[in-house]
Order: structure tokens, then sequence, then C-alpha cells
């Protein structure tokens, strides 16, 4: 205890040099926090957004099913197996088949993706219920998404003709009319996505009881599927958003190891100076009895202080600054929206206890050995020269 007094009042009696590394430590912490911070509410808030509204609690795939290539889609499709029929009719788990189509808004060509979908679904947030309205003319009611409807220029209420291939190879088309325009972050379930209700798209693709995929409800078990479907888990199914943050936080880390250099290089430039300008003073604690290991000690702490109260400061001023942070979040450009982020038009940070602490920890640990590397000379010094101010 008389040795951490010692430390912390040759500490706070340097006064501008203390000032000067505690603000650029704590400017450190703040700032690594904060990146890290804004990447990892990145990661949070598109997985969830994405768990919602498409993944669910993870998804059976039929076989030949290839999300990326929708040429598959035609050999995509099969009754649905016994076990997860007992969850569909269970309203644990909905099916979706998917057809490739061609849509003709304002004698435009388009081509899409029409999935229906039981409009009475619970599994995923989507806005299906008005699928299952009363149908006031022959046109089939359709669902899509903000980024669909303004690239086809459509709206509520606007009618569009789509054409399909059916499971025979016989091209039909039939109208469609725009029930309702969703707002969604998951461009999965927007871009190029036409949305009708399960049973009609069974029609009129002459598929009856089949889909292309079913996706379970949050946290329900996955049995075993017959039929060869593939189960992906959600963690599977969101590896490439975990893969795409991760490397953003290696990229960022070039920046908070180059922050950190700047302020151990500023610390190390004070402990030595220190050592060297107090030398008169590790002579005089010698020879009072104070053993070389105890000054050695005594100049690591006073090193290691620095990043105590750099935390200090850190929670003094970047903690309400990062709780703002966390608030507002962080706004994006319009062009963010093409980045396949599941976003929308801010990130919120997340500040985890472990990021916190970890950070704090990690710059303690860098303060601690940065202070220790000068101090080492003392070990070697005679009290005789150092009473004479000489190293």
């Amino acid at each position: 205890m008389t040795l951490l007094k010692l430390a912390l009042r040759n500490l706070l009696g340097a006064g501008l040099r203390t000032a000067l590394n505690v603000s650029v430590l704590s400017l450190t912490f703040v700032a690594i926090v904060a990146t890290l911070g804004l990447l990892s509410g990145l990661d949070h808030q598109a997985s969830r957004a994405m768990v919602d509204a498409e993944y669910g609690g993870g998804q059976y795939w039929h076989p030949g099913f290839d999300p990326q290539d929708t040429l598959t889609l035609s050999a995509s499709h099969a009754r649905v197996p016994e076990a997860l029929g007992a969850l569909v009719e269970a309203g644990r788990a909905t099916a979706i088949l998917a057809v490739q189509a061609t849509l003709y808004p304002e004698g435009r060509v388009r081509p899409v993706v029409v999935r229906g979908i039981d409009p009475a679904q619970a599994v995923l947030g989507l806005p299906t219920r008005g699928l299952g309205a009363p149908e006031a003319d022959e046109a089939i009611p359709a669902l899509i998404g903000t980024r669909m409807a303004k690239s086809a220029g459509l709206g509520v209420g606007d009618t569009v003709t789509v054409q399909w291939r059916d499971a025979e190879g016989t091209l039909d088309a039939r109208d469609l009319r725009v029930v309702e325009v969703m707002n969604t972050t998951v461009q999965g379930v927007d871009r190029g996505q036409v949305w009708v209700p399960l049973d009609r798209l069974r029609v009129m693709a002459r598929m009856p009881g089949e889909a292309t995929l079913v996706v379970l409800a949050r946290g329900e078990t996955s049995p075993p599927a017959a039929g060869g479907w593939v189960f992906r888990s959600p963690d599977v199914l969101l590896a490439d958003v975990h893969a795409l943050v991760q490397g953003k936080a290696i990229g960022s880390a070039f920046v908070h190891l180059l922050l950190v250099f700047l302020a151990m290089l500023a610390l190390f430039d004070t402990q030595t100076l220190s050592v060297f300008r107090r030398r008169r003073e590790i002579g005089t604690l010698v020879a009072l009895g104070m053993t070389r290991e105890r000054v050695m000690a005594l100049f690591t702490l006073e090193g290691a202080l620095h990043g105590v109260l750099a935390g200090v400061a850190a929670l003094a001023w970047g903690g309400p600054l990062l709780a703002w942070f966390a608030r507002k979040g962080w706004g994006l450009s319009a062009m963010a929206d093409s980045y396949g982020f599941a976003v929308g038009d801010r990130i919120y940070p997340t500040y985890s206890p472990t990021l916190v602490l970890g950070t704090a920890a990690f710059l303690l640990l860098v303060t601690t050995v940065v202070s220790w590397l000068p101090a080492r000379r003392i070990a070697s010094l005679p009290p005789t020269e150092a009473l004479r101010g000489r190293l």
C-alpha cells in the first residue's frame, strides 16, 4: 500500500506529463471501443433482421436448392417430408415454394422469383396477412418490398402480369395485384421477390403439397427430415455476414495498433525521462534500504497507473459519448443499401462487458510492460553512482 501511495503521489506530481499521457490513452481506449462496438452492432443488427424476416430458427432445403442460382428452382421442389409437415400444421414452421418467373411492369421485362407462403404464418416477421384478404377480382394478391416496388414502378393496388413455367414445362400467365408494399432492411425477401399465397402458387405451378424450403420457428428443435432435405442452421446461414464483419474488424485492427503504438511510445518516453531525471532519488531509495526490485516495481506501478487513470478518464468523458452514440446510431448514406447489409439507414453500436473489459485489460497490460522496460536499468544501478546522479 505504501508503494501504491508513493507511485500515485509521484504520478500526480508530474502534472502536465501525466495529463497528456492519460489523455492519449483514454482517447485510444474510447476509439477502440467505439469502432469495435460499431462493428458488433452491425453484426447483431443484421443478424437479428435476417433471422426475423428470412431465416427463422433455421431452414430445411430441398436437395437441389441453391439460393444463389435461380436456374435450380425448376428442379428444387418436392412434397414436404412428413416430419416437417407436422411442424407446419402445428404452426411451428412454414413452407415456402419458389418459382422462377417473369414480370411485365408497364411493358418491361423483369425476371423475378415468385415465392408462395401461408398468409396466416407467424414464423417469419413478414406482413403476409394481407395475402389472405378476400379477392376483389381474379388477380392474385401479391406482397412486394420497397426496393422491388421502386425498381418495377409498382404500388399498392397496381396490377401487373406475371409469366411462369409450371412443373410440366408449360408456360402460363396471370395478373397479380399488389396488396401491400413492405419496408424491410433484408434484401433477400425484397429485391427481385414477389410473395403470393402458397396454395395459389401450388395450383398455378401444378405442384400440389410441394415446397422448396421449410423455415422453422425460432427456438424450434430441428427434426430429422426425410427425402434428403438439408438443414441449415441460422449460424450457417449467417456465416457470410459474420465473416464480412470479422474481416472489417481485422482491417480496423491496423488503425487500433497504430493508436496503441503512439500512446505507448509517449508513455515509454515519459518513463525513460522519469528514470533519467530521478536518478538521485533512485540512489537515495536504494541507499535507505529499498531493494532494486521494489524500485523497479515503483516505476512500473507508476506507468501502470497511467492506464488506470486513463480508464477513469475514458469512463468520465467517453462513457456519455458512447451512450449517446449507441442511442442515436451511425447514419448511413443512401448508397449503403447496395452493400447488402440488413441494417437500414442507421447502425446502432453495442458495447458488451467483454468488449469494454477486454480492451481495458489489454491497454493496462501493454502500459505495464512498456513501463517496466525503462525500469529494468535500475536493477544494475550501484547506489553510489545513483547518488552522484549517474546512470
